[in-house]
């Protein structure tokens, strides 16, 4: 794992995400208005708004894959938004599972959960292997693991995306829209690894359209719309009791 510069030294005791005043914007397109929001160790928060509101911008700019305008981004204390930063090393400590999968077509399941492993963690390849398939089995595809993508479901090429994230010990998981791109069939058994890792305490933000899953697994939800949190709370309350307007009228839409 790579280093961190000494005086950028995790703070176990700050929250896992911290996100201040951060604007983002494309052009003259301003996505990301004053974002003020922290994600806890431990916490799932589910982030919820229509489409073009900033959800997976937010995500995006919170490991760095979109460079924000202005703000600062703390991960467990270390602000990434720092040009001092290690980026890498804080990077290594986020598992990161998109829309689309992302797999390598031409490798088997294990080869994309070990070819990471190898190259940034510089692990071995037994040691590799081991934890590759430690972690298929966790997603409950242990015996999968000589198949190429393009004979797995996308559910399962979603649950081998996650092993993959998992095979690096993240400290936390970014979820953007995992589900969205699966067939309504295959959504139930990714939620499930989901609910699993929650249970397991993994620190998890999500940017997401499945409400029951907020519902249910969420410890806080944000609402989001015109690239400003609107409202959080309770994923409870703000699902059955939305105190503004604007939430008021999206959940109207989706529930």
């Amino acid at each position: 794992m790579e280093q961190l510069n000494p005086h950028q030294e995790l703070d176990r005791a700050a929250p896992a995400i911290e996100v201040r005043d951060l604007h983002k914007s494309f052009g003259d397109n301003e996505v990301l208005t004053g974002i003020d929001f922290h994600v806890n160790r431990g916490e799932v928060v589910c982030v919820i708004g229509p489409s073009g509101s900033g959800k997976s911008t937010l995500l995006r700019c919170v490991n760095r894959l979109e460079e924000p305008t202005s703000g600062k981004i703390l991960v467990e204390g270390i602000d990434i938004t720092d040009p001092d930063t290690e980026l890498d090393a804080v990077r290594s400590r986020i598992g990161m599972v998109f829309q689309q999968f992302n797999l390598f077509p031409h490798m088997t399941a294990l080869r994309n959960l070990t070819i990471a492993q190898q190259r940034a963690k510089k692990r071995g390849r037994a040691e590799a292997e081991k934890i590759a398939r430690e972690n298929l089995a966790k997603v409950g595809l242990a015996d999968k693991e000589a198949a190429y993508p393009a004979h797995l479901s996308g559910g399962q090429q979603q649950r081998v995306a996650i092993a993959r994230a998992l095979s690096m010990n993240p400290d936390m998981m970014l979820f953007d829209e995992p589900t969205s791109a699966l067939d309504p069939e295959l959504v139930g058994d990714v939620l499930d690894v989901m609910r699993k890792l929650a249970h397991e305490g993994m620190t998890m933000m999500v940017v997401t359209h499945e409400m029951g899953f907020a519902r249910e697994v969420g410890d806080k939800l944000v609402f989001m719309d015109g690239g400003v949190i609107v409202e959080e709370g309770d994923p409870t309350e703000v699902l059955t009791n939305p105190q503004h307007r604007r939430t008021q009228a999206f959940l109207s839409k989706v529930l």
